[in-house]
């Protein structure tokens, strides 16, 4: 089960990666930051390597050129700025968990053992290592999705967004436009939150306290579907406002291959006119980043 997360979670990274570039462009933000000495100075590897992607990804936007020289903001907001910082971290994270897991896929936990030595009794079956692994899932989920719910937040935001239409909407004030979307993410924010509490912490002795500690790792494993099915509805969203803020900077155009994801995006979900039921809309988009379809538009 943590495994499954696992490659679930490594797959949304990437996708969040995808999207914080579409938002990128939705909100004319800078792409500076991504200046490959900012990272090298750091020396993270997945600091390094998001940083690198983006740029291939926005390279030749020309919502991007136009304002490169001329744009007074002097910083965009950390949901954009760091983006390469924090999911760049999580993707770190997700691949030490993922050489634990690997190495557990490939143990010996039964118990008694039969060894050179005889029949011996030990301890292999405690699973802390796949404990403190799906705990290390669950952060990384849980970061990656607190980051792109801010970006979401700032797409819909008139005073923060560079002069997009309040929610997304092109007929503000009869209609909400993405402000339930919105508010869906910051639930789900807030659940996953609540889900990356440690459950390698717990513990509660049974059978007469001969097992008087034991590591949790099902219960952290189990929550970590549950995490990740979130984290795929909060890009989903992200990836819907990106695509209406966007389309709202025409004539100017995305860069080619965000264009492709663009696409993609409207081949299952039109563009939010008129106000209708949300729910349909960010179940396929929630699909589009689960399968990995936004990714292969991207040519990743």
């Amino acid at each position: 089960m943590a495994l499954a997360a696992l490659w679930d979670a490594q797959r949304l990274a990437l996708g969040a990666v995808v999207t914080s570039c579409l938002s990128t462009d939705a909100i004319m933000g800078s792409t500076a930051p991504l200046r490959a000495a900012i990272h090298e100075l750091r020396g993270q590897p997945g600091q390094i390597a998001v940083a690198a992607l983006m740029r291939d990804l926005m390279a030749g936007s020309e919502i991007r050129e136009s304002h490169r020289t001329d744009d007074p903001r002097v910083q965009d907001p950390y949901c954009i700025r760091c983006q390469p910082q924090v999911t760049g971290a999580a993707m770190d994270l997700l691949a030490f968990a993922g050489r634990t897991l690997e190495i557990e896929a490939n143990a010996v936990t039964d118990n008694p053992l039969v060894t050179e030595d005889g029949i011996v009794s030990g301890g292999n079956f405690h699973a802390e290592p796949v404990a403190f692994a799906a705990d290390q899932i669950a952060l990384a989920l849980a970061e990656i999705g607190s980051i792109a719910q801010r970006r979401v937040a700032l797409m819909v935001d008139p005073t923060l967004n560079h002069d997009l239409p309040p929610f997304l909407t092109p007929d503000p004030g009869l209609n909400s436009g993405f402000m339930i979307a919105e508010v869906t993410t910051a639930a789900l924010m807030s659940e996953n939150k609540h889900l990356a509490h440690p459950c390698s912490i717990d513990s509660t002795p049974t059978s007469a306290n001969q097992e008087d500690h034991v590591s949790m790792a099902a219960h952290g494993a189990v929550r970590l579907a549950r995490m990740t099915r979130n984290l795929s509805v909060i890009l989903g969203v992200e990836a819907l406002c990106a695509a209406q803020g966007i389309e709202f900077r025409l004539p100017l155009r995305t860069s080619p291959r965000l264009a492709r994801v663009m696409e993609r995006i409207r081949q299952e979900v039109p563009a939010l006119g008129q106000d209708r039921l949300m729910a349909p809309d960010m179940e396929r988009a929630a699909q589009l980043v689960t399968t990995g379809a936004l990714l292969r538009a991207a040519g990743l």
